[in-house]
This record gives C-alpha cells, sequence and structure tokens, in this order.
C-alpha cells in the first residue's frame, strides 16, 4: 500500500511538473492564470456536486434497513469496522453487476450497487466489494481525483489555447517555437490523461488492499473481482456516461485494443493476483 501511495505523490507531482512545462511554453501568465481559475471553479462544482450528478446519472435509487435488510446490514458492518459513519446506500436499476462509491468525506458518502450484484455474488464477497468502496471512502480518493482532475483540466485549457495560437499565429512564428506550440497542443493532454489514469488504477490497488484488511479477508474480494469483470463482458452497462467509468470496482464499459493504455482500472489478473498474496 506504502508503495501506490507514493506511487500517487510521484504521478500527482509528474502533472504539476507538466503543467509548470506548459506554462513556461505559453509564455502567457495572464491566459494561465485565467484557465486555472476556470479549472478550480469547474472541478470545485464537479466535487461538491457530482456525487448527486452521478447517482442520477444511473437512475440510483436510495433504500432504508426495510427495503433490503441484508445489504444494508452488510454495508453497516463493514463501516463499523472500517471505523466509518454509516453510508446511504442506493440501489442501480442494471442488468451489470457492479458498485461505486461517491461523496465529497465520509460524512456525506454514498454505496450504490447494481440490482443484479446480490444475485451474482454470495454474501463473503458482497462483503469484500463493500469493503473496497469504502476503502475508497476512507482514503478520500474523490478528493484525489479531483486535484488530479483540476491539473489535467488546466493543461488541457492550455493545449486549446496553443492550438488556436499555431493556427492563428504561427505565421508570425519561427519554426522552431511553431513546433513546440504543436508538441504542446497534441502531446500534453494525451500526457496528462495517462498521468490521471495512471492515478486511479493506483487508488483500485490501494482500495483493494485496504478492502481485504479491514475484513482481514482477501478471498471473497478476489472472487467477487473475477465474477464482476465477466459479468460486465457479458451484460454492458446500457446507460451512464464513460467518464465515470473510474468510479466504478470494475470498468462497466469494456476497452479493446489500444484503449486499454487508456483504462481507468488495472488489469484483473494482476489485481486478484495481489490480493491472493496478502497475508494478515
Amino acid at each position: 500500500m506504502i508503495k501506490n501511495q507514493i506511487k500517487t505523490v510521484i504521478l500527482l507531482g509528474a502533472l504539476t511538473g507538466l503543467l509548470l512545462a506548459v506554462g513556461r511554453l505559453v509564455g502567457g501568465a495572464q491566459g494561465l492564470t485565467i484557465g486555472l481559475i476556470f479549472a478550480i471553479v469547474m472541478n470545485f462544482f464537479a466535487y461538491w456536486f457530482s456525487d448527486k450528478i452521478v447517482l442520477m446519472m444511473y437512475r440510483a435509487k436510495e433504500i432504508k434497513e426495510k427495503d433490503n435488510p441484508t445489504l444494508f446490514h452488510i454495508v453497516k458492518e463493514v463501516a463499523n469496522k472500517a471505523g466509518l459513519p454509516m453510508p446511504k446506500v442506493y440501489i442501480i436499476p442494471s442488468s451489470q453487476s457492479n458498485a461505486f462509491a461517491t461523496g465529497r468525506n465520509p460524512e456525506k458518502a454514498a454505496v450504490a450497487v447494481t440490482e443484479s450484484i446480490m444475485k451474482l455474488l454470495d454474501k463473503e464477497e458482497l462483503k469484500g466489494v463493500i469493503a473496497h468502496e469504502m476503502a475508497h471512502i476512507k482514503n478520500r480518493d474523490t478528493l484525489i481525483q479531483a486535484v488530479a482532475a483540476t491539473i489535467a483540466g488546466v493543461i488541457s485549457y492550455a493545449a486549446f489555447m496553443a492550438r488556436w495560437a499555431a493556427i492563428f499565429g504561427g505565421r508570425n512564428r519561427d519554426s522552431g517555437n511553431l513546433f513546440e506550440l504543436l508538441a504542446l497542443a497534441i502531446i500534453t493532454p494525451l500526457i496528462a490523461t495517462i498521468i490521471q489514469l495512471a492515478i486511479s488504477r493506483s487508488r483500485e490497488y490501494i482500495a483493494d488492499e485496504t478492502g481485504a484488511k479491514t475484513l482481514k479477508n482477501s478471498l471473497g474480494l478476489a472472487s467477487a473481482l473475477e465474477k464482476l469483470e465477466k459479468d460486465a463482458k457479458q451484460h454492458p452497462m446500457g446507460f451512464g456516461n464513460a467518464s465515470t467509468s473510474s468510479l466504478f470496482i470494475v470498468n462497466p464499459f469494456t476497452a479493446k485494443g489500444f484503449l486499454t493504455l487508456l483504462s481507468t482500472h488495472p488489469a484483473m489478473d494482476e489485481r486478484v493476483r495481489r490480493l491472493k498474496n496478502l497475508n494478515f
């Protein structure tokens, strides 16, 4: 876990360094400042309201204990073991078996699972999934992702401005400066995206380990992950948006070929291997 925490810090540092490099290349401090303010405002809004937006996007319905005692008691048990407040519990009307956690802090958190996940998984596997989601809440992954998204957003904004500068101001620049602008416009957003996705994958490893340690059992989660990945391929998510895929315990939108490089989740074989190698 410590290794992945360090990796997250390094990746956030790399994003920050890339931002500083972009600022040097663009050279327009005022324009970059405007972009920074714009990105921070957008991500501030997302941080405070993204939980409500994503729950609405996936048609999630809040339930109480009387609606599904089994699920409610599992969430309550895992929350107690994790030392966290009881989150709100939601059900997503989907034939795909999946789950996610959201909320800006542990006091405002929510755990959402699809209807079919309770049919696919046994009790220990479902506990493993809930423990993984509670780990995301405990580790403040929503905050980490918001910071990464803010920095990546500024880089994307600067790249957008650089594209316009290259198109309309290219004749007034020498070939070296024009090449730098084109490289900035095309390459840096891709690098920022890859780093941002690497942060997401690193947080998944940490949530897997934290969840397993909470229950002192890694086999339930390992078994659940194998079932969930297979189910996600057989029952594609019929609604929602791929931009939210990092929220889910397994990617609800299957990626193939080159697109796997841009996956928000680590390879499932590696996740399962790490879980099975944990000692308590």
